[in-house]
């Protein structure tokens, strides 16, 4: 049972082991049911040079036919008839694999490299996924409408996005694409340099580029599942790519109080932009001590510039002295704040 197991692994592995570039072509052939090279190059983000591969690609696993002509047509086989031969196999697979499955125990704490797409594209679900009352995340449009769903889900429990969207310019706008629904705040950043990133409630997040994304073998993802170092990722997030985006939209103003955050800047950017007089409610460390703390008390003042890259606030304490909160890794403040809770006073 063993090797037939290991056999119709191998062979599921095989025909399914698709590149970025494979499934939009066969994605675009599939729709249109025939294409040349050229339009397949024009209706996806496939470079010309790389076409004929893809599609070479596609037949080997008997996803397409190549007709030769001229030009060459590439010609969408019948799904049924194409994946037809691994139904039930994979359905096997899949009970006896199940049989063998030994639930992992979660580390409480750790940092995990992983390298293939489909583990890295798992591992940005759970994150989004995981978000408790705050989520930064920067995708792709593509991964974008992927997660729409989820995203959705996020905002209705009532989780605070921010959303960034890698290259601007080919994310959809917003008469073609309901960014509040997905969305607390949304901004476009210009390239494909920009990685993918996801950053729930300060704690569990994901960093990996495009290109590991597009299954270069050659890169990586980083997983900080409850790590220290994944205040890395976040400090990230906030100072070199939100504040190098320009806005796409937002509707933070909606959002009920209280509200928790685990950045500083997102606790003291809504301080500064919403009129009225603010309570909070700090968890942190003493930054000279390393003592856990926690302060309560009216917010007196706030410091907070628009570039984003400088936030703090002050509390008073109920002796009627007053308490700096920084960030995260926070030097000038009394406190490092890792949980702000504010409150309308």
């Amino acid at each position: 049972m063993a090797d037939d197991l290991r056999s119709t692994m191998e062979r599921v592995g095989e025909r399914f082991n698709l590149g970025e570039y494979e499934i939009d072509a066969y994605l675009a052939v599939l729709e249109r049911g025939e294409l040349t090279a050229s339009e397949i190059a024009s209706e996806t983000d496939i470079p010309q040079p790389r076409v004929y591969d893809t599609v070479r690609s596609l037949s080997d696993r008997g996803l397409v036919e190549l007709r030769e002509s001229r030009p060459m047509k590439i010609v969408a086989v019948d799904p049924d008839e194409a994946f037809g031969d691994i139904r039930s196999s994979l359905a096997e697979m899949v009970d006896e694999l199940e049989a063998r499955y030994t639930a992992p125990t979660r580390d409480t704490e750790a940092v995990s490299l992983v390298k293939s797409r489909s583990t890295i594209l798992r591992y940005l679900e759970e994150v989004i996924e995981g978000a408790e009352y705050e989520l930064a995340v920067s995708l792709t449009p593509d991964l974008l409408r992927r997660f729409r769903e989820t995203l959705s889900e996020r905002i209705a429990d009532g989780v605070a996005i921010e959303l960034l969207v890698t290259p601007a310019s080919r994310a959809p706008s917003p008469g073609e694409f309901d960014y509040e629904a997905v969305a607390t705040e949304v901004r476009g950043r210009r390239g494909i340099t920009t990685p993918v990133i996801a950053v729930a409630d300060g704690e569990y997040s994901m960093y990996a580029t495009q290109d590991a994304l597009r299954d270069d073998r050659d890169r990586y993802g980083v997983i900080f599942n409850r790590s220290a170092l994944g205040f890395l990722v976040s400090g990230f997030f906030g100072t070199v790519l939100w504040s190098t985006a320009d806005s796409i939209a937002a509707d933070g103003e909606g959002r009920p109080f209280p509200r928790t955050y685990a950045s500083i800047r997102r606790a003291v950017k809504d301080v500064h932009e919403l009129d009225g007089n603010f309570r909070a409610a700090i968890t942190g460390r003493d930054v000279e001590t390393g003592t856990d703390v926690r302060v309560e008390g009216p917010v007196v003042e706030y410091e907070f510039d628009a570039s984003e890259q400088v936030a703090s606030i002050t509390v008073e304490d109920p002796d009627g002295g007053r308490v700096s909160i920084g960030g995260l890794v926070a030097a000038l403040e009394d406190i490092e704040g890792q949980e702000i809770r504010l409150d309308r006073a």
